[in-house]
């Protein structure tokens, strides 16, 4: 049970009646430097920001419902307000003061400038003495002490100066602690732990505190104070009695409740107890019920875990573990809830609350025997899981057991001694805190035959750190005992000896407390580790290890002679305890004190150890890994980087990868960026007009239905490769959104019976989805099919082909745009068990293009327009990315403000970026230079993001400037003013020009549906071929869309999106591709006479090729008056290039001199010629140049002729030869001026003036591209279909319910495609126009769905045939 209204931060809520506690819980973790002044101001600016008073609430929730007329929704709201009212009035009420009316002994301090100055004089307001308390010496080792006489609620601390004077404190630290010993330090937040004090003597600054502390000793110590005077203090603590119900365990005793059990009908289900240990292992609670379900929270390793578990078994299967908390046996207390919701617990320790969800398999809180200091039922473990420590409220469902205890209650039994107070044993600890720190001790005086032993206790995070260093009895050699690799070491160095050196145990650097003893002897030395359950190391010196005069631990002062302390190692850093020297503890109370040994930067009595990695500020699933000034996060495999794995490595969408250049292929897409949603792996299919993103599902493949005789319907639900959530995410931000869907049918309704009534239906949309009744174009709920807007149904009469319930193959197919309704989740389909019903199905992947996120932009006409959203939140880590091109030289991109923090990026220069922020350390400030101006108008990429260890600033693709924040500074952003894009509150300094893409933690700011209405700020911006043109290649043109851009490749002898996807065929003897100028002609408007306008003075060629066939012909061209232009491979494996401009002489040949070029390896082609100069050039070799002495002019151009040539009276004799031998090889990039005939043929084959003949296969001539991002690049192959003679689709055999039928279809049209080939044969043979093309296909081709037979002669477009 929590005193007083105490609740634990982040478990009460409104469904336990904390509604505005909740609240209030919220804020203070969120503004955690709220203990800082409190102003009227920072009241009114609370109640403005949605803090209202009671009067305000109940005013306003009044007339609110009696306007709706629901009067007892009013009285819930009053009750539950002036309940809450009441705990805040009590929480309030904890304000009283707690040092003025305490006698002169309760205060103690660590010297006294005189007896005027002592700290019994340190009461807030009072002149007593001298005015306050003053140590002999200002230094960083003065404390002051008070004693409140009890365990106290202590909610506030104010300081004055000392009264009359110019001595006071300007900075200062405040200690905790129940017994005087073992002082805790409060922190604000995170590793923060100064509070500002005093600019004077008289004033008084208050400071409440973030979080609520019980302790009986405070000790206050000053960290700075004013330079022109000496450390004056008065004191004031406030606060309110803490009252408690304690028990102690020895280790050995224990609890056990047999309950009732109505008691799981109490209203407060849950488990509450503060616990505190020094041992870090041991069974806190345990319950479990009659079915041996059972919950245990349990200390292991210093943290606490809780185990749900199913029966006795130790299974991973049968129970489930989470594990929250760090350093609990530090020998303070933690506050522990366990709170029961519908589904799952809240898990609290201190101010961390952890979510765990409850397993299904899980029965909760009808336990009725709870075990307390032990654990029952866990078999042979349970006699050393025990706990030993001291509880205190310790509630189960409402029920104090701890009181019921007190009062011998017949359903408690105790096991062993239990005591009802808090007892513990005083150890007390030092902290090293840095590489200055040490501690000088005498040597021992054991007698020297034996030598001296010592020993000692540490804890640490850091690998590395000498913890004991001493010369041996009479300086004849030197000791280090220190921690390398987390592994301890001793070495021993005496001149003229071998050194010598012992390694043990492993792991030291875990944060645990670890033994260590250095045990010499007459014919051993022996060190070791963890005692009992560690490791020893041993070794045989001929001598005694016998410590000089001198020991000195964690490290060596600084300036000290080497002669007696060197330490060749890191200094340690962590805390150590129980030292002992020969057997003797060592009282470090008097080495505090200066009546012992010396030391230097050392927290005596405490041991200020801090897990930075709990809670884990590494996002995204990163690993926490810490050293004691620092953690680190190691990013690898989460698909996440930076300084706490916040921001995503991967682009939102395939449009963005699109915009750095990338092709067609799998790649991550994070479309949350920085958020929750995790990458995914999908398929980007780059088209030159639109980019695609593919998700596949499990079926995307024509599918014959095969109904069961149970069932009287047929259904599928489709899995896709991609989560609920990214899904939602990618058709949200898309433009379009699509899904093929196809219904084949022959005597099998669809979507209505004869009767109109629904008959089948899909599921589709956001999460489970929602039944729609429509299909491909058709309007959602319209219950039609696309051929009813269209017209074109079988029957007129019905709104579906399949609906006519005609004996003939039909089908309804098209396209599903309407993305409310997308994707497709499951299909009902049910007209399908009638004998001579038969139907398939097909539901393609799910399609998307246009990303309206990556091209959301407004543009900034003047300095002084802006435009503003809500406050952003980014406490802890706050990432933002954004485009901007501009003409102007500086201007702010965006700002918003705190009361002292901020946030901002702007240009600053032309050339220079800034990124500035504070946080509550003063302003930091990341910048980047450019070497380039940036007011080019050209688009430039801003990431910023600031986390709890660095802030980063990256500039395009330069190397990102890094800032790391202070180590033990504040950590929250705290902001709450309006974001202001393009300008400032003060509306100077304003940004003119274009931001686009604006991202905030992966979350897309729409910069346009506030630009359209807001004056000076226009919406969307032109203008992208001068930031991306550059990607369009091999004489591709950009082309502006509104939104993006694309590459036309009209002119260029390439494909895709970026037109660099090579062309290229692979040529068999009898393959040839011909390409008619005069058809060309023809087909162009205002075209004159071919003969006269086809004349050329010039030709500019390129092309490459690989094959092994000398001499082989690789292109030719022919006029209709018996001139020609030949490129091929002589005898020698040479290119020569035979130009006959006359007719009536013979052709000239133009040899190069490159040899050996049918090697099957690629070379690239190029020809320019320009009247009678010929220019040359083969691969990377210097150009060749060559005069033509005929005629210049290349008249009546008729076709340009790839692979074999057919007879050609214009053709000389050899190369008539040459040209009936056909190429076998490889083509790629083929282009005749601004002809590709290599394209036309495979991209373009229904509309170009191409002729094929024989086999035509795409392949890859070895043109390969590098792409860092895809995952996997491979060419998009489109869906191909195809139908029989009778109009039945053909499935693919996979999907079909029988063998048997399957077995009869593949005999079927295993016939088909025979007498189709045959067909084929005949109408080759007889007029050798039927061309053959062979497609490239997937190593599964064979498992395709579909294959097209077709051959016709009545047009070039149809002159194709497909062998798959």
């Amino acid at each position: 049970m929590q005193p007083h209204g105490e609740q634990p931060a982040g478990v009460l809520s409104a469904e336990t009646g904390g509604f505005q506690r909740a609240l209030r819980t919220e804020e203070s973790q969120t503004r955690p430097r709220s203990e800082q002044s409190e102003t009227v101001g920072e009241r009114r600016e609370e109640e403005r920001s949605g803090t209202l008073s009671l009067s305000t609430f109940l005013q306003h929730s009044f007339m609110m419902d009696l306007w709706s007329k629901k009067v007892w929704r009013v009285m819930t709201q009053v009750i539950l307000v002036l309940l809450n009212s009441y705990g805040d009035t009590k929480a309030e009420a904890c304000h009283s003061p707690l040092v003025s009316s305490l006698l002169p002994s309760s205060f103690r301090s660590s010297s006294e400038l005189s007896s005027s100055h002592g700290p019994g004089f340190a009461k807030l307001n009072r002149r007593d003495g001298a005015g306050g308390w003053s140590p002999l010496s200002s230094d960083k080792y003065q404390w002051l002490e008070v004693d409140l006489g009890r365990r106290t609620q202590i909610t506030a601390a104010a300081t004055q100066g000392r009264y009359g004077s110019s001595d006071w404190q300007t900075a200062y630290q405040l200690m905790f602690s129940d017994t005087g010993h073992n002082w805790k330090q409060y922190r604000q937040e995170g590793s923060k732990g100064a509070f500002p004090g005093n600019s004077n003597a008289d004033s008084v600054v208050q400071h409440k505190l973030q979080h609520l502390v019980i302790a009986r000793f405070i000790r206050l110590i000053p960290l700075d104070w004013n330079p022109n005077g000496r450390i004056g203090l008065r004191l004031e603590v406030y606060g309110c009695p803490y009252n408690s119900d304690t028990v102690r365990f020895d280790g050995h005793s224990s609890l056990f409740f047999r309950l009732s059990p109505g008691l799981k009908q109490a209203s407060a289900k849950g488990i509450q107890l503060k616990f505190k240990t020094m041992t870090n292992s041991g069974t806190v609670f345990h319950t479990e019920g009659p079915n041996e379900h059972s919950l245990t929270l349990e200390l292991e390793k210093g943290r606490l875990l809780l185990r749900l578990r199913k029966g006795g078994s130790l299974s991973l299967n049968t129970q489930h573990v989470v594990s929250l908390g760090s350093l609990l046996d530090d020998q303070h207390w933690h506050l522990v809830a366990v709170e029961h919701h519908s589904n799952h617990l809240n898990f609290t320790v201190d101010k961390s609350t952890m979510l765990v969800e409850i397993p299904p398999w899980f029965t909760l809180w009808d336990h009725n025997k709870v075990s307390v200091g032990a654990g029952q039922g866990l078999g042979s473990q349970s006699a050393n899981r025990n706990f030993h420590g001291c509880l205190e409220n310790l509630v189960y469902h409402g029920l104090n057991l701890v009181s019921l205890t007190k009062q011998e209650d017949q359903r408690v039994t105790v096991k062993g001694k239990v005591t009802f107070s808090c007892t513990e044993p005083v150890f007390v600890a030092m902290t090293f805190t840095g590489p200055q720190s040490f501690l000088r001790l005498p040597g021992g005086t054991g007698p020297s035959s034996v030598g001296a032993s010592v020993g000692l206790q540490f804890r640490t995070w850091n690998k590395e750190g000498l913890l004991l260093t001493f010369d041996l009895s009479k300086r004849e050699g030197t000791v280090w005992l220190y921690l390398s690799n987390a592994r301890l070491h001793l070495q021993i160095h005496k001149p003229g000896r071998i050194p010598q050196e012992l390694k043990t145990g492993s792991g030291l650097s875990d944060g645990q407390w670890h033994s260590v003893d250095l045990t010499p002897g007459p014919e051993h030395l022996s060190v070791t580790v963890d005692r009992d359950d560690g490791t020893t190391a041993q070794a045989s010196p001929s001598y005694l290890i016998t410590p000089g005069s001198q020991l000195f631990f964690g490290g060596c002062p600084d300036g000290e002679s080497n002669l007696e302390c060197t330490n060749p190692f890191r200094a340690f850093q962590g805390c150590m305890r129980l030292l002992t020297i020969n057997n003797q503890p060592v009282d470090l109370i008097k080495v505090q004190q200066r009546l012992m040994g010396d030391y230097s930067n050392l927290q005596i009595d405490m041991c200020d150890i801090i897990d930075r990695c709990s809670p884990s500020y590494c996002e995204h699933g990163g690993s926490c890994s810490q050293s004691w000034t620092t953690f680190h996060c190691n990013c690898s495999g989460t698909g996440y980087s930076g300084a706490t794995c916040h921001g995503s490595i991967y682009e939102q969408s395939c449009e963005a990868y699109k915009h750095k250049g990338n092709t067609s292929g799998y790649y991550y897409i994070d479309v949350d960026g920085s958020g929750p949603i995790k990458p995914q792996l999908i398929f980007c299919n780059m088209t030159e007009d639109k980019t695609w993103m593919v998700i596949q599902h499990n079926n995307t493949e024509l599918t014959k239905i095969h109904p069961l005789p149970e069932r009287s319907h047929y259904s599928i639900h489709f899995e896709y490769a991609a989560d609920e959530e990214q899904l939602s995410a990618i058709i949200s931000q898309s433009e379009h959104c699509e899904q093929e869907v196809e219904y084949h049918c022959r005597k099998s309704h669809f979507l209505k019976t004869p009767e109109g009534s629904p008959l089948s239906w899909w599921v589709g949309g956001p999460g489970r989805g929602l039944k729609q009744t429509h299909w491909d174009e058709a309007l959602p709920g319209s219950q039609q099919c696309a051929c009813s807007v269209q017209e074109n149904c079988v029957d007129p009469k019905h709104h579906c082909s399949c609906d006519a319930d005609s004996s003939a193959w039909a089908n309804d197919s098209g396209l599903l745009t309407h993305k409310e309704s997308l994707p497709v989740r499951s299909l009902v389909l049910r007209d399908i068990q009638r004998p001579v019903s038969e139907s398939a199905y097909k539901v393609g992947p799910l399609r998307c293009h246009g990303d309206k996120n990556i091209w959301n932009a407004a543009l900034f006409d003047e300095e002084t327009s802006y435009l503003h959203f809500p406050t952003f939140h980014g406490e802890l880590s706050a990432d933002i990315s954004f485009l901007f091109k501009t003409t102007s030289s500086s201007g702010v991109f965006l700002e918003n403000l705190g009361i002292r923090d901020f946030i901002r990026i702007e240009l600053s220069s032309s050339t220079e970026v800034l990124f500035s922020f504070d946080v509550g350390n003063g302003p930091l400030e990341v910048r980047v230079k450019a070497g380039f101006p940036l007011n080019d108008n050209r688009w430039h990429r801003v990431r910023a993001e600031r986390n709890v260890k660095e802030a980063s600033l990256r500039l395009d693709e330069l190397p990102a400037a890094t800032q790391e924040a202070p180590a033990d500074g504040h950590i929250h952003l705290q902001l709450n003013s309006q974001l202001f894009i393009g300008g400032t509150a003060s509306r100077q300094k304003g940004f003119r020009g274009c931001i686009r893409s604006l991202r905030l933690n992966g979350i897309t700011l729409d910069l346009e549906e506030r630009a359209r209405i807001t004056p000076g700020v226009q919406a969307g911006c032109p203008g992208h071929c001068s930031s991306y043109g550059s990607l369009c290649q091999n004489f591709g043109h950009c082309v502006e869309d509104v939104k993006s851009f694309s590459c036309n490749c009209g002119l260029s002898a390439y494909s895709g999106a970026f037109c660099d996807e090579e062309v290229s065929v692979s040529f068999k003897p009898e393959t040839s591709i011909s390409y008619s100028f005069e058809a060309q002609m023809a087909n162009e408007p205002n075209s004159t006479s071919f003969f006269s306008s086809m004349i050329l003075r010039a030709e500019n060629i390129s092309l490459s090729f690989r094959t092994s066939q000398s001499p082989a012909l690789l292109l030719y061209v022919v006029s209709h008056h018996r001139e020609y232009l030949a490129l091929l491979l002589n005898k020698q494996d040479k290119l020569e290039v035979r130009y006959r401009l006359d007719s009536s002489k013979d052709a000239e040949i133009l040899r190069s001199k490159v040899k050996n070029l049918a090697d099957q390896q690629l070379h690239s082609v190029t020809i320019s010629r320009l009247a009678d100069a010929v220019t040359l050039q083969i691969d990377q070799h210097d150009k060749e140049d060559f005069n033509l002495t005929s005629d210049v002019e290349f008249n009546g151009v008729g076709s340009l002729t790839l692979g074999r040539v057919h007879i050609s009276p214009e053709l000389d004799p050899e190369l008539t030869q040459l040209g009936s031998l056909g190429f076998t090889g490889c083509l790629s990039a083929v282009i005749f001026n601004s002809i590709s005939p290599l394209k036309a043929a495979l991209v373009h084959p229904n509309t170009s003036p191409v002729v094929v003949r024989g086999p035509l296969i795409r392949s890859s001539c070895g043109f390969t591209s590098a792409n860092p991002y895809a995952a996997e690049t491979i060419r998009h192959q489109s869906d191909q279909s195809g139908s029989d003679r009778a109009g039945q689709p053909l499935v693919n055999a996979i999907r079909t319910d029988s063998a048997l039928i399957g077995g009869i279809i593949a005999v079927v049209i295993f016939g088909m495609v025979f007498a189709l080939v045959m067909l084929a044969r005949f109408l080759y043979r007889r007029k050798g126009t039927c061309q053959n093309q062979e497609v490239e296909k997937p190593e599964d081709a064979s498992e395709l769905p579909f294959s097209n037979q077709t051959c016709s002669q009545n047009g070039l477009e149809n002159q194709k045939e497909y062998f798959i």
